[in-house]
């Protein structure tokens, strides 16, 4: 019997064991509020003493990993934000598979029917904050692993398969300064040859082979503060900044269309003016999160900002808060062709490529040379809203896939 049909055989022997597995590791890690945000935003979470506290996470995971008798190392850039990375395979060919979910979640928001941080079953799916992003995809990448040992076939391995639990993936602050993927990457901790990011929902119909340029820009308009009973002596800049919205609004992004990403989006999320009704506001500033395709650079972005701020009577300055670049890559590879085919036997379905929107870690690796994916369980429609679900059937076939996979990738 090939290794490949034991996993089969050891899952489909111990399918309710796994399947409880990943539920309750899943639960207890959704209880820990590793909300991450700006560090603007923190007074408005007072749970928090920093950012994410993924530690309460990590150590669940490091628990679990000394249960499982799995080695792992842990690495952080300051104390509190771990990531930690659990190591299977003898490594013999140097050929190594990065899974790594993140431990940090969005906050939890209104509308919520339940408990947010109390996962609960229901009609098959596990509902509640961080059970799709990112900690039951997390949960079922530990569970793989432990099988993996359990049934004996580590030996089997000839190259290694990381286990990545990280920080920092929610958040950017405006310092730019990470403390997940990209320290890893920045301080040479890992080097994967490929990685598979579960961390886009798609419900596993779609592989994620490339994503538009993450920016944010700011643009602030400057008038001139007076008293309100008199504006006449002032310069208001929220009029300034509201004529300039009014444009925005009609602003078409100069681009070439993209093969797979298509179209760039700009979407204005924030804005900010005045200090009391009864004074004349002397700025006013809005933020704007533009997506870009390939072939769009930062000055270009930023030459069209300054232009459309020039058909405006009065005075702007545009700053870049965050850029990245997009990326795109052949769809023609190992990581792809290893989801597609197993994906066909176990799911009765061969996941399709294509290009999003959204950031992952996979940006980051792919732009520090790793070929990496997106690839993993949950409805892409449930990111960042009230009652978050996952499939839970779902978690237990990405766990099965995760196993086949690495098989495939690893020799």
């Amino acid at each position: 019997m090939s290794v490949k049909e034991q996993i089969k055989q050891y899952f489909e022997e111990h399918k309710e064991e796994i399947t409880k597995e990943i539920v309750d590791l899943t639960k207890i890690m959704v209880k820990e509020k590793t909300v991450n945000v700006v560090s603007s935003k923190l007074s408005e979470h007072p749970y928090l003493k920093f950012r994410g506290e993924e530690y309460r996470v990590g150590n669940i995971v490091k628990d679990f990993l000394d249960r499982s008798g799995i080695e792992y190392n842990e690495y952080a850039r300051m104390e509190g934000r771990p990531n930690i990375i659990g190591t299977l395979g003898k490594n013999e060919n140097g050929k190594r598979l990065l899974m790594p979910g993140h431990m940090d979640v969005v906050p939890s928001g209104d509308g919520w029917d339940t408990d947010p941080y109390e996962a609960y079953e229901k009609d098959g799916n596990l509902y509640g904050r961080g059970t799709l992003d990112d900690k039951g995809p997390l949960a079922s990448i530990l569970v793989a692993g432990k099988v993996l040992k359990d049934a004996g076939l580590l030996d089997e391995l000839k190259g290694q398969l990381m286990l990545a639990a990280l920080s920092d993936e929610e958040a950017e602050d405006p310092d730019g300064i990470d403390y997940g993927i990209g320290y890893l990457l920045e301080e040479k901790l890992i080097d994967p040859s490929y990685a598979v990011i579960p961390d886009i929902g798609e419900n596993m119909v779609n592989i994620d082979i490339a994503e538009k340029g993450r920016t944010v820009f700011k643009i602030k308009s400057k008038g001139k503060q007076a008293h309100g009973s008199t504006p006449e002596r002032g310069v208001n800049a929220v009029y300034m900044m509201s004529r300039l919205v009014v444009e925005m609004e009609k602003m078409k992004l100069e681009y070439t269309p993209h093969d797979v990403l298509g179209h760039p989006s700009l979407n204005l999320g924030e804005i900010n003016g005045g200090a009391a009704p009864n004074i004349v506001p002397g700025s006013c500033e809005i933020t704007i999160d533009i997506r870009t395709v390939p072939g769009m650079s930062k000055q270009n972005v930023i030459d069209q900002l300054t232009k459309l701020t020039e058909k405006i009577d009065g005075e702007f300055e545009v700053s870049v808060m965050s850029w990245n670049e997009p990326h795109a890559i052949d769809p023609n590879n190992e990581v792809v062709d290893a989801i597609q085919s197993n994906s066909k036997e176990v799911l009765g379905f061969e996941p399709q490529c294509f290009g999003m929107g959204g950031g992952t870690y996979a940006k980051t690796l792919n732009i520090a040379g790793v070929t990496s994916v997106g690839w993993g369980p949950g409805d892409d429609e449930m990111f960042h809203v009230a009652n978050e679900f996952v499939n839970i059937k779902q978690l237990y076939d990405f766990a099965l896939l995760t196993c086949l996979v690495s098989v495939d990738l690893l020799g």
